[in-house]
């Protein structure tokens, strides 16, 4: 238990220097030498030094969006098996109880932006509601096929030990199209290109960014903070999943986690490079590809693995 509370922390610690990576690969691919990367510890300070301002038109609901968001994000966190190590928090069904706390981090996020009263932060709230939904129906038939292969919802049974190893010996090649799912599930949740781009300024074209304009001080550093979480939570399963190695030895059981880490964090960076942001019409085919990936890798294996 100690080791695995050490090692939420180390989550929570190092998300925005992994977040860092992605900016670093940007710049590299725009032949910038780019920020350091430390750059989000830098703002994360800054942001706690300043003090919060709040609009007249806004009521307590802003005010408890960004630390719910927070504690959702944190909390989802607890129950991710780190390096293969037992997450904090483990029971049967414990995948399900996941989505819905991060479904209601995703809600106070809307209903903050909502209260507002502002048309602008309205309309990305309005985006943040409706792709999502996708996302969330691709991952229940992720789910399905998971529970297919080893007759349990729970997260430990997935990712902790050599189990994810026994996921590959089950699941074989349809294991592929689950990865790449998760990836474009990732890119979605995040708000990454080409689904949305977190370093435009334009209104018109955000969805997350939109959403926290009116937050200031700390109250968009616990949003930054939740945010830069929330992208590790997914990495996570994606570095687990391509790298699913069990070693008797921890020190090297981490490394291959960390190295995992990396390789997915300069994944993000160098299809935000190469690609560029989908317009507003297109994102739904994009993010229902995820689905699709997920249903026929189910559909293989309700057929052909008996």
């Amino acid at each position: 238990m100690i080791e695995s509370i050490i090692l939420w922390c180390l989550a929570i610690l190092t998300a925005p220097f992994f977040a860092a990576v992605i900016i670093k690969v940007k710049a590299f691919f725009g032949g910038r030498t780019g920020s350091p990367l430390l750059i989000n510890y830098y703002t994360l300070i800054k942001l706690f030094k300043k003090g919060s301002v709040y609009s007249t038109s806004t009521t307590a609901v802003f005010k408890l969006g960004p630390i719910i968001s927070f504690a959702c994000a944190i909390t989802v966190l607890m129950f991710l098996p780190i390096a293969g190590h037992n997450s904090i928090f483990s029971f049967n069904g414990d995948v399900i109880f996941i989505l819905y706390l991060m479904g209601l981090g995703r809600f106070f996020t809307i209903a903050a932006a909502m209260d507002t009263a502002s048309p602008f932060e309205g309309m990305g709230a309005a985006r943040e509601a409706y792709f999502p939904i996708i996302c969330e129906a691709a991952m229940f038939m992720i789910l399905i096929f998971f529970y297919r292969l080893t007759g349990q919802l729970q997260l430990s049974a997935y990712f902790s030990g050599d189990n994810t190893i026994a996921l590959w010996n089950l699941g074989g090649a349809p294991l592929l199209f689950i990865v790449i799912s998760f990836f474009i599930i990732l890119l979605t949740e995040n708000s990454r290109v080409p689904v949305d781009d977190p370093a435009t300024h334009l209104e018109l074209t955000m969805i997350h960014e939109v959403m926290v304009l009116d937050h200031s001080g700390p109250d968009f550093g616990l949003i930054e903070l939740g945010s830069f979480c929330k992208l590790f939570f997914y990495s996570a399963l994606v570095s687990r999943l391509i790298l699913p190695f069990d070693f008797k030895i921890s020190a090297i059981g981490f490394l291959i986690f960390i190295i995992g880490l990396i390789i997915v964090y300069v994944a993000i960076g160098v299809t935000e490079s190469v690609i560029a942001r989908y317009r507003m019409d297109k994102v739904p085919q994009f993010v229902l590809t995820s689905f699709a990936l997920a249903f026929f890798a189910t559909i293989i294996t309700l057929e052909f693995i008996k």
